[in-house]
């Protein structure tokens, strides 16, 4: 099997070509991709910085400076906790709701402009798939962090 047949191969390139058209869009509202996509999951009653970056799949660290560039920008508001003082929760301004608005449109018109060329059976099958690819991926992952434990515990 050539690379470029791998099931690796056609998920990253439609992920890098999908990053393109997404970033060329956001970019006329003055977003990237990233801060659409952070947009559409922050909650109207707030939602705590640290679960926004298991969502995203970021580090602690990028989150944080995207959050301050967002504050920057008029998108969001950074505001702690009531009830727990070490929790910051993020609420998105007037000017976010309207980019969010945006963002979720963009990629609803995507997803129905797909639909017209797929079956809904084609969609479940395709779901299905990347639902084994992730859990495949934890998987593997799971395995390199037991290999790792193993290997520090040889080492010391």
């Amino acid at each position: 099997m050539k690379l470029n047949e791998t099931i690796e191969f056609h998920i990253r390139t439609t992920s890098l070509a999908l990053s393109r058209m997404y970033n060329s869009i956001a970019s006329k509202y003055g977003i990237t991709q990233t801060i659409g996509y952070l947009l559409t999951y922050v909650e109207k009653e707030g939602t705590p910085s640290s679960s926004l970056a298991q969502q995203l799949g970021m580090k602690n660290s990028s989150l944080t400076r995207l959050l301050k560039k967002m504050e920057k920008d008029g998108c969001i508001k950074r505001i702690t906790d009531k009830k727990d003082k070490r929790v910051i929760r993020i609420f998105l301004t007037e000017k976010g709701v309207q980019r969010r608005r945006i963002a979720k449109k963009t990629v609803l018109d995507f997803n129905e402009k797909i639909l017209h060329y797929v079956s809904e059976q084609e969609i479940h099958n395709f779901f299905k798939v990347l639902d084994v690819i992730k859990n495949q991926i934890n998987n593997e992952i799971k395995e390199q962090e037991e290999d790792s434990e193993v290997i520090y515990k040889n080492v010391h």
